[in-house]
């Protein structure tokens, strides 16, 4: 059953000064080059768990959180300012942060809508790839980085969202890329701010179960759907009916509606932080259970404008 609460969760005011509060001048403990591409390089940064903070929760490590950065395929950067504060909030926590680059698979193709289906899925396609090669990297060099493989939480924003997402659904029905992993690899848990699935080959299914998923999206996306898309055999889907194949067949996950909100859910990170903690502690450090489906009405939470990528991306 549903729940639908009216709360507000930790406001963008709030948000806004806690980043004030803490020192963003965190830097990584260590950056490494994952692969090497016929246009450029790719990297990865590590940020540890900080000093004498608690990196077990009940008795169990907690899972490093690898993150993709959002920027409509056109623009990003693995260590963004506007990251910083929250990779600090993890590591206070006693989490190890990993956050990686990719190709942009739209850079310079100019505006590209629903029409151009084949382009948005090569760029989404590309992404994928480079974070299985980065995912490889980090279970071939897993010692010396100090990460568990079998204890990975991938999360993205927007387009990082999108990656994350789809990287799922190729691991769970080993399509795609998921090739180049181990056979039964998975990561331990998924977390999009605002991403979505693309098909081309009709409706979305799980060959097997996917991992402890946590959406984050607001109702009235129009960057990226929180709906379905439907144009022939192509699907393009958002938490929204997701979430009714995660609930009809019994998975393990959360989601938060935020009502009324747009795109900027995707950078929502501050803003729900004891959220994603209570679902890295119970659903994937416990392995619980716990199904949570909230509408979130959030008038602190302020609305982007914007009804387009172009729009969103216009000075890059």
């Amino acid at each position: 059953m549903k729940r639908i609460l009216t709360f507000v969760l930790l406001s963008f005011a709030a948000a806004t000064a806690y980043a004030q509060a803490v020192r963003i001048d965190i830097t990584p403990s260590g950056e490494y080059m994952f692969a090497q591409r016929d246009t450029c390089q790719l990297f990865m940064s590590v940020y540890d768990p900080a000093p004498e903070s608690d990196t077990r929760f009940k008795g169990k490590a907690k899972p490093a959180i690898l993150f993709i950065f959002g920027g409509g395929f056109v623009s990003g950067d693995r260590n963004s300012r506007a990251y910083l504060p929250w990779f600090r909030a993890y590591t206070q926590n006693g989490y190890k942060v990993i956050t990686i680059d990719y190709r942009l698979g739209l850079k310079g193709a100019g505006n590209v809508g629903v029409g151009n289906v084949g382009t948005i899925y090569n760029a989404i396609q590309i992404g994928v790839e480079d974070l299985f090669s980065a995912t490889t990297f980090i279970i071939d060099n897993a010692e010396a980085l100090g990460v568990d493989p079998a204890n990975i939480v991938v999360s993205g924003s927007s387009a990082g969202a999108m990656i994350a997402m789809q990287a799922e659904w190729h691991i769970c029905n080993r399509s795609g890329h998921a090739a180049m992993l181990p056979e039964r690899f998975n990561y331990a848990g998924v977390m999009p701010f605002a991403g979505a699935i693309l098909s081309r080959e009709g409706k979305i299914k799980y060959d097997r179960e996917p991992a402890p998923t946590l959406f984050f999206h607001g109702t009235a996306d129009r960057i990226v759907t929180y709906r379905s898309i439907k144009f022939f055999k192509d699907r393009f889907q958002g938490a929204d009916p997701l979430s009714e194949i995660f609930a009809k067949n019994g998975y393990n996950y959360s989601i938060y509606r935020f009502d009324g909100n747009q795109h900027e859910i995707a950078s929502a990170f501050l803003n729900t932080f004891q959220e994603q903690l209570r679902f890295l502690e119970t659903n994937v450090i416990k392995g619980e259970k716990r199904i949570v489906d909230a509408t979130v009405n959030d008038p602190s939470i302020q609305v982007w404008k914007v009804n387009s990528t172009k729009e969103l991306y216009k000075n890059n």
